[in-house]
C-alpha cells in the first residue's frame, strides 16, 4: 500500500487534470455563448444558419453566420450578404455580391451569387432587400442554432442551471477534497507526535 502523501499526489493529478479540464470546458461554452448570443444583442446582429451548400467550401451547410447591419452603399463586390427573397419577406439567402448597378432611376442593386453555384442569382436585388453583411461565422454551429431556435425560450435557462449547478458541485467537491486533506494531515501529525 502507498504512503498517504503518494496518494495524495495521484489524487491530487488526477483532481488537476479533472479542474483543468472543466475549467477549460467551461470556458469554452463561455466564449461561443458569447460569440453566439451576447455580441449579435450587443451590435443588433442576427445569427443565422446555413442551409444549403451554395457557399461552400467558405460556409459550408451547418455554418452559423453572424449577419452585422450595415448601410447597402457600404456593401462592396466580393462581400458575402444575407438578402430578403421577395422584400419585407422573412426568407433569406446569404451569397456573395458579384456586380454592383444603379438603375435609370438612381437606385442601387446588387446580383448575388453562392461560392458554389456556376450562375448569378436569377433577380436583382434592391437595397431595402439587404439585411447586412456577415461578419464572422462559426463552423458547425449552425446545426446548434437551429435545434435551439424555437425552443430558446426553455433551454437556455435550463442550460445555465445546469452549468451553474456544475459549477457548484466542482466546487463543493473541491472544498471536501480539501477538508478531508486537512483531516488526514492532522491525523498523520498526532501520529507522529505519539511516536
Amino acid at each position: 500500500m502507498a504512503p498517504p502523501s503518494d496518494r495524495r499526489a495521484r489524487r491530487g493529478v488526477w483532481h488537476y487534470l479533472g479542474l483543468g479540464s472543466s475549467i477549460g470546458l467551461l470556458l469554452i461554452v463561455v466564449a461561443v455563448a458569447f460569440a453566439v448570443i451576447v455580441v449579435p444583442k450587443v451590435t443588433g446582429s442576427v445569427p443565422l444558419t446555413v442551409l444549403t451548400s451554395s457557399m461552400k467550401p467558405g460556409l459550408p451547410a451547418g455554418t452559423l453566420i453572424i449577419v452585422h447591419p450595415v448601410d447597402p452603399e457600404d456593401l462592396h463586390i466580393g462581400d458575402v450578404a444575407t438578402y430578403q427573397i421577395r422584400s419585407g419577406e422573412p426568407d433569406l439567402i446569404t451569397h456573395r455580391i458579384v456586380s454592383i448597378g444603379t438603375t435609370t432611376a438612381g437606385e442601387t442593386f446588387f446580383t448575388f451569387q453562392g461560392d458554389n453555384n456556376r450562375s448569378a442569382d436569377p433577380d436583382q436585388v434592391q437595397a431595402d432587400q439587404v439585411q447586412g453583411k456577415v461578419w464572422y461565422s462559426l463552423p458547425l454551429l449552425g446545426h446548434v442554432n437551429s435545434v435551439v431556435g424555437s425552443n430558446r425560450s426553455w433551454l437556455v435557462p435550463v442550460l445555465a442551471a445546469l452549468l451553474l449547478g456544475y459549477a457548484v458541485f466542482m466546487m463543493a467537491s473541491g472544498a471536501a477534497e480539501a477538508a478531508r486533506q486537512q483531516r488526514m494531515a492532522r491525523r498523520a501529525a498526532r501520529g507522529s507526535l505519539l511516536e
